[in-house]
């Protein structure tokens, strides 16, 4: 009979040595490669990150199977974003080659002025997230279009990714659609609506200042605008695509399934179908002009659309400005985050099965004294879980189990939990290079997450918001003697049936 080793406990120090290993390689990656660093450096960062997490492991007696088991359920919880992920790049080629994409692009640009450009961006990504509940959806679709738009006019696509992040991210964080608007109230013990009543005393404040920051710069930037530039990438559009208005039933018909509660696999694979559909119906011409001497009109149109599926897709116009923003990924694209996304998995996995993450985040809850510290270190841990697990389900999940006693020895309700969770989790997911938000998000805009990070406004002061109304004792709710006496009550009930 094998002899089977107690587990230790990991001391502070040996659950942060990963940790400050992966950042210190993700420095240097950054130093060296800068945007580049997503192509291969940044996965081999995780996974000296994963060998030294599973040293330190091996050191507290974590048997190797425990640690491979671990690497495996956190991989097998995120092939559903994993799978999302790739017909997102279908998603991506097939509105391009149909001439969705493009449309929009022409008709933003008669319709968007530049000085309210970014002011706009955010709205309408707000409204198409909150109709549909998805960010990734709302980023990949309207948001593609918005870049072209945005850096036609000659915006920093940095500052345009941060305008779509921001408004996508706000309505996602609102939307009762949203898989992480559900999933924070469930891990707190409240409810869906109690939740999203309660996150708008810090969310409009927080959208009211990134809508005046853009629409600051906006203005600054209106009388820069290189009118020339704007009519030669329109003329470039419409000289290869047929623009019309039909090519917005295809967003039409996405959001429309996605509103009735459609799943997300098969709302994007209905979005990639239509558009494979308008790509048949209405750019005839474009698909005529890339046959194959001897092949057939049918024969090069499956060829095409077949490859904006899956593969790197580039629509030569002569133009080198308007190539590239008319190219794409497919499936193919969406690669080197997938391979991200596997080893930041492994990763997570290695630092749970040892208990190095719980371990750390018991080291926050102990010197969580006040309110407002205690609502900061959840939604340090939150960020802290964003960067390490990387994963924004994690960020929500661990926390909420984590926390949830504390706030209701300190009586306070389950709502004030479920808001810092989003604040923290759901919104700084995007903004970590290797998380899956963030590495999704900047493969599908193709704007690196450093370069947009300085201007998610939104993103960057709802945390901070949700820390200073905890501080500053603003609408914070708590039980009343006879509340508590209630809660305290069913939790005994619960702890003795064993729920």
């Amino acid at each position: 009979m094998k002899n089977i080793k107690e587990v230790k406990r990991a001391s502070l120090f040996q659950a942060l040595i990963p940790i400050i290993f992966l950042i210190g390689f993700l420095a240097l990656n950054i130093t060296i490669w800068g945007d580049e660093s997503l192509g291969g450096p940044n996965q081999l960062a995780l996974i000296i990150g994963t060998a030294i997490a599973a040293l330190i492991a091996s050191r507290l007696n974590v048997p190797f199977d425990k640690m491979r088991a671990s690497i495996v359920n956190n991989i097998s919880d995120a092939m559903p974003s994993i799978l999302i992920l790739l017909l997102i790049g279908s998603l991506s080629g097939t509105w391009m080659i149909s001439g969705v994409v493009p449309t929009l692009i022409v008709y933003g640009l008669d319709l968007l002025n530049p000085s309210i450009f970014l002011f706009a961006t955010v709205v309408i990504s707000a409204v198409i997230s909150i109709s549909t509940g998805s960010s990734w959806s709302t980023i990949a679709t309207i948001g593609v279009a918005l870049l072209g738009i945005g850096t036609a006019m000659g915006f920093n696509p940095g500052m345009v990714a941060g305008a779509i992040i921001s408004g996508a991210y706000f309505g996602d964080k609102l939307s009762p659609l949203s898989d992480t608007t559900n999933l924070a109230p469930a891990m707190a013990g409240t409810d869906l609506f109690t939740h999203i009543k309660y996150m708008l005393y810090t969310t409009t404040p927080t959208i009211i200042i990134t809508l005046i920051i853009f629409l600051f710069l906006g203005f600054s930037h209106g009388d820069n605008v290189e009118t020339s530039g704007v009519e030669i990438l329109k003329q470039t559009i419409e000289s290869k695509f047929n623009i019309t208005p039909w090519l917005l039933l295809v967003p039409a018909i996405l959001i429309f399934v996605i509103v009735k509660k459609v799943p997300p696999l098969i709302s994007l694979f209905i979005g990639s179908l239509s558009a494979t559909v308008f790509a048949i119906i209405f750019q005839s011409e474009l698909l005529h002009s890339m046959a194959v001497e001897g092949n057939s009109y049918i024969l090069t149109a499956y060829i095409e659309i077949a490859h904006s599926w899956f593969g790197a897709y580039d629509i030569h116009t002569g133009v080198e400005s308007v190539d590239s923003l008319l190219s794409t990924g497919g499936m193919e694209g969406m690669l080197d985050t997938v391979w991200l996304i596997l080893i930041a998995m492994a990763f997570s996995g290695v630092m749970e099965s040892a208990g190095l993450l719980v371990r750390i985040a018991e080291s926050i809850i102990a010197k969580a004294k006040s309110t407002g510290s205690l609502v900061a270190a959840t939604v340090a841990t939150s960020i802290f879980m964003n960067i390490t697990a990387s994963e924004q389900y994690i960020s929500v999940v661990v926390p909420g189990r984590m926390y949830a006693k504390v706030f209701r020895k300190r009586k306070l309700k389950p709502e004030l939990l479920s808001r810092s969770l989003e604040d923290g989790g759901t919104v700084t997911s995007v903004l970590v290079p290797w998380n899956t938000c963030g590495a999704v998000n900047s493969s599908v805009l193709g704007v690196a997450t450093l370069s947009y990070l300085p201007f998610a406004f939104f993103n960057l002061i709802s945390p901070l918001m949700s820390i200073l109304f905890a501080y500053l004792n603003i609408k914070i709710r708590r039980y009343s003697d006879e509340e508590y006496e209630e809660v305290m009550n069913i939790e005994k009930a619960q702890d003795v049936a064993g729920v």
